[in-house]
Formats: C-alpha cells, sequence, structure tokens
C-alpha cells in the first residue's frame, strides 16, 4: 500500500516571489510555448524542442536523447503536450541522465524545476515527495507531478512547462544533473581527476582540517603567519681591542 504524499508548508522565500506576469513583461520573461499558438510546422518544431529543453536541459538537448515516435504522436494530435513531457520523463535516456546519478532528494529538486516550474519550498517537501519515490518508484513520481492540481493549474494539458519563478543566477533547466556533491564523491571527479584527489586529500591544508579538534597541529600554519621577525644582537667577538691601544708609558 502506498503512503500519501505528506503534508508539508512552503517556509521559504521562494513562494512569496512575484510570479512573471503580463504586467511585468522585461527581458527575463519566459516565452511560453501552446499548442493553441501553433500555426505550422515551424511552430510545433519550435515547441517540441523547448520541450526537450525544459525536460533534458539545454546542454543535454542532443539528437540521441530524442524520441522520435513520440514526437510524431504529438504532431498528429495523439497525445499533449503533457503526456509528451510524461513519455519524456520516463524514457530511457531520462533515467540514465538524470535519475541513476542521484539521490532522491536532489532528484525531487530537479524534477520540481523541469516539471513544476520552481524551486522546493524546503527539506519537507523533498523529503514528502522522496517517500513517493521509494513507494511508488520514479515512474509513479513522474505521474503525481504531472497528475498534481498545481500542474493542472500552472500549465494544464497544452503548455510546455517554465520557470514561473524568479530566482538567483541561471534558469532552472540549466542545472547540471551528474554533478550533484553525492556523484562527485561516489562516482565522478575524486576517482577521475587526480587534481581534485590531491586538493581535497593530500594537500596540507586538507590533512589539518581533517585534525581532531583542539589538535595543535591545526594551528601550525596560523603560528607560522603570525610570528614575528626576530631581532638578533650583534655579535661579539674574541678579538682584543686592548692591544690595538699605544702603550703612552714606554715614552
Amino acid at each position: 500500500m502506498a503512503l500519501p504524499l505528506l503534508a508539508y508548508k512552503p517556509t521559504t522565500q521562494n513562494h512569496r516571489v512575484k510570479n512573471f506576469g503580463i504586467a511585468d513583461q522585461n527581458e527575463d520573461t519566459p516565452y511560453i510555448y501552446r499548442i493553441e499558438d501553433v500555426s505550422s510546422s515551424t511552430d510545433m518544431e519550435a515547441l517540441i524542442w523547448a520541450t526537450y529543453r525544459q525536460v533534458f536541459s539545454e546542454h543535454e538537448t542532443l539528437k540521441f536523447n530524442r524520441q522520435v515516435t513520440c514526437e510524431s504522436r504529438l504532431r498528429n494530435g495523439a497525445i499533449t503536450v503533457r503526456d509528451f513531457i510524461r513519455e519524456l520523463a520516463k524514457s530511457e535516456r531520462f533515467y540514465s541522465t538524470v535519475v541513476e546519478v542521484n539521490n532522491n532528494y536532489r532528484l525531487v529538486q530537479i524534477c520540481l524545476k523541469r516539471f513544476l516550474g520552481r524551486d522546493s519550498y524546503d527539506r519537507n517537501e523533498e523529503v514528502a515527495w522522496s517517500i513517493v519515490i521509494g513507494t511508488k518508484g520514479f515512474s509513479g513520481f513522474v505521474d503525481a507531478l504531472l497528475d498534481s492540481e498545481e500542474y493542472t493549474n500552472a500549465f494544464g494539458d497544452y503548455t510546455v512547462p517554465y520557470q514561473r519563478r524568479r530566482m538567483e543566477a541561471r534558469p532552472f533547466n540549466l542545472v547540471t544533473p551528474r554533478y550533484g556533491e553525492d556523484f562527485r564523491d561516489t562516482v565522478g571527479t575524486v576517482k577521475n581527476d587526480w587534481q581534485f584527489v590531491v586538493q581535497n586529500y593530500y594537500s596540507k591544508r586538507s590533512q589539518e582540517r581533517r585534525l581532531p579538534e583542539g589538535d595543535p597541529r591545526r594551528f601550525l600554519s596560523v603560528a607560522a603567519a603570525i610570528a614575528p621577525k626576530s631581532n638578533y644582537g650583534s655579535v661579539v667577538t674574541s678579538e682584543d681591542y686592548m692591544s690595538k691601544v699605544p702603550n703612552r708609558s714606554r715614552r
């Protein structure tokens, strides 16, 4: 028996930020792709590639990620945009490039950005959706997101999801899925990049960080940096200066 979605409340500033709206048009306002606006094959092609960019991210919009059969069904009106997104999300390419290389929490973050157009509200929401992944599997998680009331109210059946909240830095769909902290530490950079290994495991600074608290060796570099330079006195020689004084008694 699948567990119901845990209740959570938005507790971050993210949900308080104004939406992109018609009255607030500027260069950052996303272009919205709808089936209703398609009037030519060129428009349909633009909508399809916008869907790929949203689901697979800009730098993953590659030829071998294409789902040609799904595209054909969308062009013929056999499926909706929501169904097209569902099939892209459940494809083997999405599973290998996004799902396999992330833990459930980061997977929730990425999928909320790409399918609901917003970041996760807080850790409670990530935990709630992670439980859905654990009980229903990733396929059930995708269905829960795309069939949710939030998705229906925001995009419906015929609109490509887009970023609905202003956030700092790059757009949501440019997040690189393969380089989360867990992936770097277990599969990626640590094992393949010797410079990363040397810097993080064998450098003097990294070794000091791994010393226990209170160990004097943690402060050797600090002590060396603030140690004053010593002022050494003049060297005293054993030379007999009195022998150089003239003996006036001989005169």
